[in-house]
Formats: C-alpha cells, sequence, structure tokens
C-alpha cells in the first residue's frame, strides 16, 4: 500500500511504519501527521523509537513496511526533489576538528551542488549569526563545547532557506543560555513559514517550544496532537489551600471527591470524577462547614501526568 495522494497540508505523514531489526521491533506501525508551519514536538523516553523513525523519514535506514510522505512527496522514492528543501540535525553534529567552525560550514556548503559559491561566505555568516556563533567563526571546531558543536550543526542546516527542519534533541547539551537561543530560533524559523520537526525527552522545553506534539512509547505512537488537545486528555482535579486540611477532606468526601496525602501543609489535590458538583458548589460547600478557603481551583491534567501515563515512564522536566 501507499500513501495515494499525499497531503499537500501536512509536512510529514506516515502511513503503518514500521522499522524491524531481526525480531526486534523499533518502530510498530505509526500514523504521523505533521501539519505544514508547525513546531512539533515528537517525545518520548530515549530508546523509544524516535531517533529510528527520523532516519526513515531522512532515507537514511530503510523501512520494513509502511509509507512515509514528506512535503507532499512519497518518500524514498522521492528523495532527490525533497531533501534539498529538508535542513536535519540528527544524532549530533560531525566536524572536522582542526578546521574553524565557518571552514566547516564552508566546506559543507561547497558539497551541496546546488549551493551558488558567488553568495556562499555571505550565507555562512548569516548561519553563524542566526545560532549565536559569530564570536567564535574563526576558532578551531575542537575547541568548542558540546553546545557550540550542536549551534554549528543548526547553522548548517540553515545555510539556505529549508521548508521543513528536523533536528533531533537539539538542546543537548547546551547551557540554559544556550537552550533559550535555540528556542528563540525555532520561533523565528515558523514565524517565517517553516515547518519545524523538534525530537526531545526534555517536556520542558517542548512545552515552550512547540505547537503540536506526538508520544512515543516502546515503539509505538501513543498520542499526538496540539498540546492543548494533549492536555485535556488527562483527568482534572481539585486543588484547595486551606489550614483546614482534615475538615476540607471531610467535606470533598462527602460529596464523592477524595483527596489524597496533602501536597503540601496548606495544599489537598483530588481527582474531580465526571459528573461531580460544580466548582462554585464544592466551594460553597466548604465554606458552609467553616473551612478557611485561601485558594481553590479546577486544573486540567498537566502535560507531565499526561505522557507519564502514556509512557509508563518519566520525562526529563528541567534543563
Amino acid at each position: 500500500m501507499t500513501v495515494a495522494t499525499p497531503s499537500v497540508e501536512l509536512a510529514i505523514e506516515t502511513r503503518g511504519l514500521t522499522k524491524r531489526f531481526g525480531h526486534q521491533t523499533a518502530v510498530d506501525g505509526i500514523d504521523l501527521s505533521v501539519p505544514r508551519g508547525a513546531v512539533f514536538g515528537f517525545l518520548g523516553p530515549n530508546g523509544s523509537g524516535k531517533t529510528t523513525s527520523i532516519r526513515m523519514l531522512l532515507g537514511l535506514a530503510t523501512a520494513s513496511s509502511g509509507d512515509i510522505a514528506v512535503l507532499g512527496q512519497e518518500m524514498p522514492g522521492r528523495l532527490r526533489d525533497v531533501l534539498p528543501r529538508v535542513g536535519a540535525l540528527v544524532e549530533g553534529p560531525a566536524f572536522y576538528p582542526f578546521l574553524s567552525g565557518a571552514a566547516n560550514l564552508r566546506r559543507l556548503d561547497t558539497a551541496d551542488p546546488g549551493a551558488s559559491s558567488a553568495t556562499r561566505s555571505a550565507r555562512v555568516h548569516l548561519a553563524l549569526e542566526r545560532v549565536g556563533l559569530t564570536h567564535a567563526a574563526g576558532k578551531k571546531v575542537r575547541a568548542y563545547s558540546l553546545g557550540m558543536k550542536q549551534r554549528l550543526g543548526i547553522a548548517n542546516a540553515l545555510l539556505v532557506p529549508r521548508e521543513l527542519l528536523v533536528l533531533d534533541e537539539p538542546t543537548n547539551g547546551l547551557d540554559p543560555q544556550g537552550t533559550r537561543e535555540v528556542r528563540s530560533l525555532v520561533r523565528s524559523l515558523a514565524a517565517e513559514g517553516t515547518t519545524v520537526f523538534v525530537s526531545s525527552h526534555l517536556l520542558a522545553e517542548v512545552e515552550q517550544m512547540c505547537t503540536h506534539a506526538a508520544v512515543m512509547s516502546a515503539g509505538s505512537l501513543v498520542a499526538q496532537g496540539t498540546l492543548d488537545e494533549l492536555r485535556r486528555v488527562g483527568e482534572a482535579h481539585v486543588r484547595v489551600r486551606t489550614p483546614d486540611g482534615a475538615d476540607a477532606r471531610r467535606v470533598l468526601a462527602g460529596l464523592g471527591i477524595v483527596a489524597g496525602d496533602p501536597v503540601t501543609d496548606e495544599l489537598l489535590s483530588a481527582p474531580l470524577p465526571e459528573g461531580a458538583a460544580a466548582p462554585e458548589t464544592i466551594v460553597a460547600a466548604l465554606v458552609a462547614a467553616g473551612v478557611r478557603v485561601r485558594g481553590f481551583a479546577v486544573v486540567g491534567a498537566s502535560l507531565e501526568e499526561r505522557f507519564v501515563a502514556l509512557t509508563g515512564e518519566g520525562f526529563d522536566v528541567v534543563q
């Protein structure tokens, strides 16, 4: 089966994409839909199949079965047409350590048959400027930190305008300032119309950077959609801030709301069952019972809670 009519509204589309290594299935029949213009987070714990999926999307690995369309073209059949429109940083950058950052980019640009030599120096300068490496352009790459090498890899992907940018763990090894710079860069690229596909296991970065996300677990795609859609699927909670914890727990229990252990000395949290009393009714019942309510909220599940529920594993939520 093939993707008969790849959608022009999708930058990336897969159907039943599968990769096996002998008897081991690394990617198991995923149906991925990445809208054009999105900053799309491809999430999952390490070893969940993210990088293998990306390698198949870019023609670096052959799928065992299933179909791929990138920028509306079937892959890998239209590889030569598609790849010049795609920038990628996969599995970390590799450069000549004895050359400077600028010299490495010039050498890589020379290898691009579609790149004009007349504007090469200007393109290299602009790419370095966009990733904050102008000051290190003449420094040998062997003296670069891991974070600087990451940014140089992104600069290489930006030497010519791209419709799609694929970044595998782009903030790996970056300090907080470098992470903010990459985040700002990704947002600016999306504002210019570039679709950015970001693989990551850092939940906090995805929340601040992305508009859409998909979640991988053990080779399977377990959820995808906008960030708001993913948050809405989880269970809502009631949070009550009060010094009268025991009385508040009793009132909530009478309304069918069972609070767990206090989050702090004055904060209770309880799952809100479907069909439970309205928030104003809960507050009125607490006040009528003499409970001193210092704060009250009904909150949806956080992305962290949702992803842990989907994958059974934790995510790194801080850099």
